[in-house]
């Protein structure tokens, strides 16, 4: 299973499944990366945490422990 966190820098991937629960999930939904959402990786921090993304034509950061919930091809 690939998720965010593991996507390189410059790579476009398509979101497949949201994993997590609650509040988190909602969060994370709330944000815009649903099911069939294209995610373009901007950029990672120098520590590697976090991670810059482009998602429905914004600018978001992301925890790398909330990137491993999503799910990417």
């Amino acid at each position: 299973m690939n998720t965010l966190r593991d996507a390189k820098v410059g790579q476009t991937v398509t979101v497949v499944k949201l994993h997590g629960e609650g509040a988190v999930k909602r969060r994370i939904m709330d944000m815009g990366i649903t099911k069939g959402t294209e995610i373009y990786i901007r950029k990672v921090a120098p520590l590697g945490d976090p991670i810059e993304v482009t998602v429905r034509g914004y600018e978001l950061s992301l925890r790398k422990a909330d990137g491993e919930m999503v799910e990417v091809r």
